[in-house]
């Protein structure tokens, strides 16, 4: 008998990296034994990764806390109210939406327990969820997870991955019951334009579908370019699910901070919910992410960073035969189109092998992510040690092109 044969086909099929190797760098003990092993990694979606990145602000707040005592508590499962006091303040600065942090706001331990969670509500066997393709690999498994069906939507590199509605509609059922983006989105970091997301919006009014909005990557958006957050757009307030996040903007990812915002008659559930499936986040981390949010010099020290590193890789890598790309959009990401070269398999193992880096392949983030990598520029804390790095992969993207006479 194959225990696994009792599981129920959502999760069976799951590989954890233990007797296969998987293609996700966040899978299993692989990217850690790369690491021991002397090797970088940058296929995580985290800031400095691997150096220090805590505010003094934030070490004077925590610190107070540990000599007071009080972290070895729990806090509310909804979150502490002081940190959702201060989630509510900077979602109103940034929406102009009166949110009421007992009414709106729910702390969750990271985003990505966030995101699973604001989607299982909604979501019983057989219904539909309309994905953006690429995207981040758990909006595609997610769905599976809770019993429904994922339906990829593709975004094309020759539109800049904006919002095409007509191809929405011609994957529209009667099973269709929640519209899935990350915005901005991950792996590309386009930022979807006003008209993009106020078509996409209409469908979803129109249509009386639910849409769950991850904007992990909304704090850092560049070159003036508009964000226009769905959950402010006609009849989206009460169909939106708003998952955010500390990790990205802030560089806090050890910290485990998510949260959501929505309708306090979607949130009443939550609230109900919070204990069984979120438990509380960590006292300290919430102590911190207070004092992080209140900190609005910081937050703009990390842009200025995070806008210099974005510029420095694309200066790396956009002159490079056989590879196309452009300026990230927003977050600590690039994007590169590789399929010059060879698969995104054969060009990441090529530089995992040759430059001692861990990168992205593009297949795990959709049928459109084929042919491209995924490089979080944003890691390192000094430009020098993150242009190393840039230099080692950009040498091993030479050899390739000079391989295929490209140069």
């Amino acid at each position: 008998m194959q225990i696994k044969d009792k599981m129920n086909a959502r999760f069976k099929n799951l590989q954890g990296g233990l007797f296969v190797q998987v293609a996700k760098a966040d899978v299993g003990e692989g990217a850690g034994d790369f690491q021991k092993a002397g090797g970088d990694i940058m296929a995580w979606a985290d800031p400095f990764f691997p150096d220090p990145s805590i505010p003094e602000s934030v070490k004077a707040a925590m610190a107070a806390a540990l000599a007071d005592g009080f972290p070895s508590h729990y806090t509310m499962p909804i979150g502490m109210l002081e940190l959702r006091q201060a989630l509510a303040e900077t979602i109103h600065a940034s929406t102009g939406l009166p949110i009421n942090p007992s009414r709106n706001v729910i702390v969750t331990p990271g985003s990505d327990s966030g995101l699973l969670y604001a989607m299982m509500p909604f979501l019983s066997e057989g219904d539909e969820v309309m994905v953006p393709d690429p995207s981040y690999p758990s909006n595609f498994l997610n769905p599976k997870l809770l019993g429904a069906v994922t339906v990829p939507v593709p975004l094309r590199e020759e539109n800049n991955y904006q919002i095409d509605i007509g191809e929405f509609e011609a994957r529209l059922t009667d099973r269709t019951k929640m519209v899935l983006i990350s915005h901005p989105n991950n792996p590309t970091t386009t930022v979807f334009r006003r008209e993009s997301m106020e078509a996409l919006c209409r469908f979803i009014v129109e249509h009386d579908l639910i849409l769950v909005s991850d904007q992990a990557f909304q704090d850092h958006i560049y070159d003036g370019i508009e964000f226009v957050h769905p959950a402010t757009l006609p009849g989206m307030w009460e169909r939106t699910v708003t998952v955010c996040s500390i990790s990205k903007g802030l560089g806090l990812s050890g910290f485990r901070i998510g949260y959501l915002y929505a309708d306090d008659h979607l949130m009443d559930v939550y609230y109900g919910g919070a204990v069984n499936v979120l438990g509380a986040s960590c006292t300290l981390s919430s102590i911190g992410a207070v004092a992080a949010l209140r900190d609005k010099a910081y937050l703009q020290e990390v842009y200025e960073r995070l806008e210099r590193r974005r510029r420095q890789a694309y200066e790396t890598f956009r002159d490079i035969p056989g590879v196309t790309m452009k300026c990230s959009e927003s977050g600590i990401l690039s994007w590169l189109n590789i399929s010059a070269l060879g698969t995104d398999q054969e060009v990441a193992d090529r530089i995992r092998d040759e430059a001692k880096i861990l990168v992205n392949q593009g297949s795990p983030y959709g049928e459109m992510g084929r042919g491209h990598i995924r490089i979080v520029t944003a890691c390192f804390a000094r430009d020098e040690d993150a242009q190393a790095r840039f230099d080692r992969i950009r040498a091993v993207l030479m050899s390739m092109a000079r391989e295929k006479g490209l140069c």
